[in-house]
């Protein structure tokens, strides 16, 4: 296995860079993954799929505006930080930009506008310093970070968001990524009624989105990636759920790869059968070969070469039939990416 197993030319006009209205209108490819069959429907159509008894697991995480702009103490230059994680009250993991010029002991000072955060300047000192421009930084007054900042879209997105909430769920409530769990954009409120109308159980688990959103894997060989740890949530009802519809054999869809992430880490870390509720860092780096105790369909978007969801997907489908899959999304001009269309692999 290689890296470069996972690399496919994307006509950059099919980067999708706004998000399509409603959310539900979305283009969606339902695959099978026992016959090899593709269908082209829209995203609304999904119900057509689902069965009486499913369950659909959400990650209900709520990005945070987590990029902040401002200025280096000691020379007035430019400063930019991406929060990533919160290790404790105050104190953050960030990537800092330009990183060679805040080493331990800089300061940076964030003055919002007057109308977030009263105008009055945060600063944040870097205690600490990682690789790929990580630094932790101490902010002695966090309750204004939320405030001062934006909401960051990914890099490869330049056309800037209207509507904020559309780079959140609409079932979104648990505030910490830096990425949203897109595979979730598609949904609806109406949309999620009539699924409901149909017998499928909702479930909610939290994974807050971090830094292997934004990069590539860079090693020939993919074994040697080391993931982002994220900070994931599966409570008590979840997995009592979740293992009576494993019992009863009922589907089990996660929506996002995120979702499921966590639910394979929880059953991977459970020390019984079925799947026992968690609370701590997820750090599973699914690649092909990985044997799937929960998920039996997944609903997801279409995912950038080289990275860890393209990754997953291919484990969760096959590599014949995911190329067979990027070949006709990309013949029939799907949009790709966080605001692009959506597949459903059953």
């Amino acid at each position: 296995m290689k890296t470069s197993d996972f690399e496919y030319t994307l006509p950059p006009e099919l980067i999708a860079q706004s998000p399509i209205e409603p959310r539900d209108s979305s283009r969606l490819m339902a695959l099978d993954r026992a016959t090899g069959a593709l269908e082209h429907r829209k995203f609304y159509e999904i119900v057509d799929y689902l069965h009486p008894g499913d369950v659909m697991v959400f990650n209900d995480s709520r990005v945070i505006p987590a990029r902040l702009k401002g200025k280096r103490a000691d020379s007035g230059g430019k400063a930019e930080i991406l929060l990533l994680r919160r290790r404790e009250p105050g104190v953050w993991e960030a990537l800092a930009r330009p990183a060679r010029k805040l080493p331990t002991g800089a300061t940076i000072e964030i003055t919002p506008d007057a109308g977030a955060g009263n105008g009055v300047t945060i600063t944040g000192e870097i205690t600490g310093t990682g690789e790929d421009g990580i630094r932790v930084i101490r902010f002695p007054d966090e309750s204004r970070l939320m405030a001062a900042g934006e909401v960051p879209l990914p890099p490869y997105i330049r056309t800037p968001l209207a509507d904020k909430e559309r780079y959140q769920t609409v079932y979104a409530r648990a505030i910490g990524s830096v990425a949203a769990p897109t595979a979730g954009l598609h949904f609806t409120p109406e949309l999620m009624a009539r699924i409901e109308e149909r017998g499928v159980r909702f479930l909610f688990v939290t994974l807050h989105i971090g830094l292997d959103t934004f990069r590539p894997v860079t090693e020939d060989d993919p074994r040697e990636h080391t993931i982002y740890r994220e900070y994931g949530i599966l409570d008590k009802e979840t997995a009592r759920e979740l293992s009576r519809a494993k019992i009863e054999g009922r589907r089990i869809i996660c929506v996002g790869t995120t979702a499921a992430r966590i639910v394979e880490h929880a059953a991977n870390v459970s020390q019984s059968p079925g799947i026992q509720p968690f609370q701590g860092w997820v750090d599973l780096f699914i690649l092909p070969g990985h044997r799937f105790r929960m998920a039996d369909a997944l609903v997801t978007n279409f995912h950038l070469p080289r990275s860890t969801l393209l990754m997953l997907v291919t484990a969760f489908t096959g590599k014949e039939l995911i190329d067979k899959a990027y070949r006709e999304a990309i013949a029939k001009s799907y949009r790709f990416y966080s605001f692009g269309d959506a597949m459903l692999i059953t």
